[in-house]
């Protein structure tokens, strides 16, 4: 297991559709039986289920436990306060990079700030 103790610190997701509890144990440095009961503690986490109730995540599950991971080990908040932050906030990429649609508001309001810039000069 690895021994990282920041999400920056944590090994690259792989490009796949889907990934085994093993692997997002090790991709997010959670054992897996921490993963099962953070199923059942956020509504949003919640892997496809397949035969014999086999759990397979997608990016975006990955992406999520590591927030969660964020806000319980290295931000201090408990399950519930945990919670309500991913209730509260709205969903962000762990990457940091801003949405195509944050990037077409933020260009917008850039180019009204401008033109009131020159209308004030």
């Amino acid at each position: 297991m690895l021994e990282a103790n920041h999400n920056n610190e944590l090994p690259d997701i792989p490009a796949k559709r889907y990934f085994t509890i093993g692997e997002v144990s090790e991709l997010c440095d959670v054992k897996p039986h921490v993963l099962r009961y953070w199923e059942q503690e956020f509504k949003q986490l919640a892997p496809v289920k397949r035969r014999g109730n086999r759990r397979f995540y997608q990016r975006q599950d990955v992406d999520l436990i590591r927030q969660i991971r964020r806000l319980l080990y290295e931000q201090g908040f408990t399950i519930g306060g945990a919670r309500q932050q991913l209730e509260n906030e709205p969903q962000q990429k762990t990457s940091g990079q801003p949405s195509a649609s944050a990037k077409k508001l933020r260009d917008s309001m850039l180019g009204e700030l401008e033109k009131l810039r020159k209308l004030l000069d």
